[in-house]
This record gives C-alpha cells, sequence and structure tokens, in this order.
C-alpha cells in the first residue's frame, strides 16, 4: 500500500512541474521571479526588494510565522539552514503559483491516440464527443457563479486553505470590534489573502476616512472574503489538473 501510494505521488508531482513549466504564461511568471529575485539582492534596502514574497504570495507569506528565514539568530550552521529552508520554501511556492497559471490554461485530452482507430474492429462506431454527457448517469455539470466557486470546495487542498483565511478573518473582526488593542490584526487576512488582498485594503482605507468607522472594516473583510475565493478556487483548479489524467498545458501554437 505505501508504494502503490508513492508511485501516485510521484506522477502527480511530475504533472505539477509540467504545469509550472509547460506554458509561456507559467514561464513567464517564473522568469518574473527570478529576476525579482535578482534585485533583491543587488538592491536589499528598496521597495522591491519584497517582491520575490508579493509574487509567491499567499503561500509564501506563510513563511513569516515560520521559525526560520533571514535573520534568523544562532550559529553559523544554524543560520545556514535557515535560509536555506527559507529558500527551498520560497522556490515551493513560485512552482506552485506557476502551475496554478499552467493549470488555468490546460486542456483535457479525449481525443483516441494515433493509430487507434485501426486496432478497432471494423464496423465499431466511436463515440462522439459530449456523448458521455448525454447518458443518463452523468451529472449536470453548474453554470455561472456556482461552477466558477465549485474548485474552491470541492478538494481538500482549497478546503484546509479557506480555513485558515477564516480563522484570520475571524481574529481580525475579533480584534477591531471586540478587543480594546486591535494593533496590526489586520495584517494576517490580509497576508493570508495576498496578492488580491492588496485591493481589498486600497477599497478600505478611503472608507476610513469619508465614512463611520466601522464600516471600513466590513469593506476590508468583505474585499478579503472575494479574495480568498478567488484564490481557493485557482488551487482547487490546480489540484483537479493535477488528478485528471488526459490533462495537458496547451501550447501557444496549439491556442493559436
Amino acid at each position: 500500500m505505501p508504494n502503490a501510494s508513492r508511485r501516485r505521488r510521484v506522477p502527480r508531482l511530475r504533472r505539477l512541474l509540467v504545469f509550472a513549466t509547460g506554458h509561456w504564461l507559467a514561464r513567464g511568471y517564473l522568469a518574473g521571479f527570478a529576476a525579482s529575485v535578482l534585485v533583491m539582492f543587488l538592491f536589499p534596502g528598496s521597495a522591491f526588494a519584497s517582491g520575490p514574497l508579493m509574487l509567491t504570495a499567499p503561500l509564501s507569506l506563510l513563511s513569516l510565522v515560520l521559525p526560520f528565514g533571514p535573520g534568523t539568530e544562532g550559529s553559523g550552521a544554524a543560520a545556514v539552514f535557515a535560509v536555506g529552508s527559507w529558500t527551498v520554501w520560497l522556490l515551493s511556492c513560485a512552482l506552485v503559483n506557476a502551475a496554478v497559471l499552467g493549470a488555468l490554461v490546460t486542456r483535457s485530452v479525449t481525443t483516441a491516440p494515433a493509430g487507434a482507430h485501426d486496432s478497432l474492429p471494423r464496423g465499431t462506431a466511436l463515440p462522439e464527443q459530449g456523448e458521455a454527457d448525454r447518458t443518463p448517469s452523468a451529472r449536470p455539470r453548474p453554470h455561472g457563479v456556482r461552477a466558477l466557486l465549485a474548485p474552491a470546495v470541492d478538494n481538500w487542498l482549497a478546503r484546509g486553505y479557506l480555513a485558515v483565511v477564516a480563522v484570520a478573518l475571524g481574529f481580525f473582526l475579533y480584534a477591531v470590534y471586540l478587543s480594546s488593542d486591535p494593533g496590526f490584526a489586520g495584517i494576517w487576512p490580509l497576508m493570508a489573502t495576498a496578492p488580491f488582498s492588496i485591493l481589498a485594503l486600497l477599497m478600505a482605507s478611503p472608507v476610513e476616512y469619508f465614512s463611520s468607522s466601522w464600516l471600513s472594516p466590513l469593506v476590508f473583510s468583505a474585499g478579503v472574503t472575494l479574495s480568498g475565493l478567488v484564490n481557493a478556487a485557482l488551487l482547487g483548479s490546480l489540484a483537479r489538473r493535477l488528478r485528471a489524467p488526459g490533462a495537458r498545458p496547451v501550447s501557444r501554437r496549439q491556442a493559436l
């Protein structure tokens, strides 16, 4: 049993790498990430030094609460291990984000392989496209908003991410409305739902100055919720593609 589960994990890891490198959109993202890392080393004190963290959000921002990373106190070996672990984590986050972009432009291969028609007996009819959808056992596919949000709730990866977002958002609302000193409680939902949560912050900031003080946290919470749903849908789409045996990235030539 352990060997069987290990065999299943290896193809999925290979498929993750294919999604992360098999399309120009994903490769362009990785090139932008590599450029941001170079800028971080060349200009460590500039505002662009946090570019790698922002480009690999939201997963990379979890490293801020992990007990390792640049600036970790300890001996030389401990510091090297901390920085090395943080580097591996950052690269893993970049690969996941690139795979998410690659999964957005994937399609399932449903056509028969070359030579399959010759191996069938003469007179055998091939199933037409969409025939499986007309069978009585086929489930109706969701449409509209329900179809867009389905990947955010139908797999453990997206549901686990939404649980983290819910905890961060609940802590923020408790700190704002029930605690005497909220401090920087908004940083947790902001980090958990980045990069789209930056738009929520920009939307809530003017409300704080031109409306009641209690309304701005609600606007920010609504934006964070939408950002979390978008991120969860993207992660869920990646999880679906990793499970689909016939999914592969669409090249630029095929897209044209």
